[in-house]
Parts: C-alpha cells; structure tokens; sequence
C-alpha cells in the first residue's frame, strides 16, 4: 500500500492532535504533489483516541457476510453477518464499541474494542482492511478471546 502526500498529511494531523492534549485543532493536510517516502509512510501511523478522530474509516463501513447467505437472510439468522459503522462493530449476537484507534490507514485500521453481547462483556483488539477497492474485508481479532484465523468478509449488495 503506497501512500499519498494528502494520507501522509492527515494521519500527521491526527498524530499532533492526540499529542495536544487540548481543543486546539489540528493543521489541515497539505496538498503537496511530492511523493512522500516509505520512511515517512512508517512515521505516519499512528495512535489516536476516539474523541481525536472520525472512527472507522468510510471505506470500511458498511454490511459485509461471510458467505452470501448471511446479507440476504429474512429470518434474522445471518450469524455471519458484520456491520460496520463509525464507532462500533455489530455481530449477530454482539456488538462492538470503538475504544481507543491505535493505527489508521487509507482501507485499514487497527483498534480496541469494547465488546458485549450475551450477558458477558470482553475486550479485543481488532484490525479491519480492504486493499481490493472495498469488495472483501479482512479481520483479524487479537487478545485472549480471539478467532485463532483472520476472517474474510465480502461486502453486501
């Protein structure tokens, strides 16, 4: 993934504003049509708080199944369905909150998440891309309640 000056700018801009610790708002991206380096590309991620940031990128929002099936069930039984918005994740027996975006990127993002769902509540970090124009999702879970493989989602009509 080759990042563009204006991605480059923006998750600089997002890094300064959790580092301010204030209201103070942060720089707008640069429009600069230079090339940015791989080393700035590295420098660029960043861990930023939900107050701090848009959530989720727009990309990834959205209903996404793992198979088929799970966007076109009427019957409430598409138990792979995922749906995506700004700040949380819903499951079919589960939600999601956006805790605290610990890297951000153009089709990805890697974040902790608040979840509950069957009178139990957990925590995991989660980390969502899309790298083919939005058709397929891929996540992958980390911490002790985790799926022990990334999952691969594709995007719901």
């Amino acid at each position: 993934m080759k990042a563009t000056p204006l991605t480059v700018a923006a998750a600089l801009a997002i890094a300064l504003t959790a580092c301010s610790g204030g209201g103070e708002k942060a720089p707008e991206p640069s429009t600069s049509s230079e090339p940015a380096t791989e080393e700035a590309t590295e420098t660029a991620v960043t861990t930023a708080s939900v107050e701090n940031d848009d959530g989720i990128p727009p990309e990834l929002r959205g209903r996404w199944g793992l198979s088929p099936a799970d966007c076109t069930s009427t019957k409430g039984d598409a138990k792979g369905l995922l749906t995506v918005s700004a700040y949380q994740l819903v499951f079919y027996e589960a939600v999601a909150k956006l805790a605290e975006i610990k890297a951000s990127g153009p089709g990805s993002v890697t974040a902790s998440f608040d979840f509950s769902g069957e009178g139990q509540s957990w925590n995991l970090d989660v980390a969502l891309s899309s790298h083919d124009g939005g058709k397929t999702l891929v996540r992958k879970d980390t911490g002790p309640d985790a799926a022990p493989a990334p999952l691969t989602y594709t995007k719901c009509p």
